[in-house]
């Protein structure tokens, strides 16, 4: 009996990739010569390499996490759990085939360095976080907030091997963001960590608590988000909306402190999203003006 393609896609989390993916551009935009246009093929290639390896990591995660998520009512619905795909060894196969497969082509058409950012940060997020971190210490998603950092890396190294200034601050600033992004994201979806097990840091250390570490997390965050303009590598239109997004998020922070409701901490949540991706496209209005 055929499965149709559309019970797989779920695995691969395409709203993540995407995500991951737009880092990696911004972080070849950030790298980029002003002088210079970006290789149209250059451009394909990290898009395609970057999907291809956080698809393939995803999909990684969908099969290690099938008991947990079948706990969890916000996961019940995956491919695995739900019994649409049955065969896990196949989506095991799948996942470790598009992984290599990404780190093959990058470094064949891109380069090394894009491909070792892209190995990292996939093994980061399968490895360190789901299959090490994840189930045993509260500390998972801070660690594991290193593979969007690579997918930035990998951006950067795609438009210059070299370490650049620019990409690895704007990597510093997403290693920050993670953990108030998704600490917030756990305290709407206490019960359920609580009822799977995973030491997720509110049911660890409660509601209120976890609030103040999100505002001292998003202090030191907004204060990274500066680093670009404080070393000259970005100008007036990123400063300005670091400060505005920044004001903004950290808002969204002191409500959550002072009312650790499900409703705030969805607010937060979704506040992080809109913080992360103004202040991308801040970079990449920035660079462009420069570039005129």
């Amino acid at each position: 009996m055929r499965i149709p393609l559309r019970n797989y896609l779920p695995l691969f989390k395409f709203r993540i990739c995407s995500f991951i993916t737009f880092s990696a551009v911004v972080g070849l935009i950030s790298a980029s010569s002003p002088s210079a246009s970006i290789s149209i093929s250059g451009f394909f290639f990290l898009i395609l390499t970057t999907m291809m390896a956080s698809a393939g990591a995803s999909a990684f995660n969908n099969y290690f996490d099938t008991d947990i998520d079948a706990v969890m009512k916000r996961t019940g619905a995956r491919p695995l759990v739900s019994g649409r795909v049955a065969d896990s060894k196949m989506i095991l196969l799948l996942a470790l085939v598009l992984f290599a497969a990404s780190i093959l082509l990058s470094f064949r058409v891109l380069n090394y360095m894009v491909g070792l950012h892209l190995f990292l940060g996939g093994f980061v997020y399968a490895v360190v976080y789901t299959v090490w971190l994840k189930r045993r210490s509260s500390l998972n998603i801070i660690i594991g907030g290193l593979a969007g950092s690579f997918a930035v890396l990998a951006g950067g190294s795609s438009a210059a091997p070299g370490l650049c200034l620019l990409p690895v601050l704007l990597a510093v600033t997403m290693f920050f963001w993670t953990p108030s992004h998704f600490w917030s994201f756990a305290v709407f979806h206490r019960e359920e960590y609580e009822k799977a097990g995973i030491p997720m840091l509110p049911n660890v250390v409660g509601d209120s608590r976890a609030a103040w570490y999100i505002l001292l997390n998003t202090g030191v965050l907004v204060f990274s988000s500066f680093l670009p303009s404080y070393f000259g590598t970005l100008g007036l239109v990123y400063a300005v909306s670091a400060l505005l997004l920044g004001g903004f998020f950290i808002f969204r922070n002191l409500q959550l402190l002072f009312n650790p409701s499900k409703e705030n901490a969805w607010k937060n949540f979704t506040a992080s999203m809109i913080y992360l991706g103004g202040l991308f496209l801040a970079v990449i209005i920035d660079v462009k003006i420069k570039s005129i």
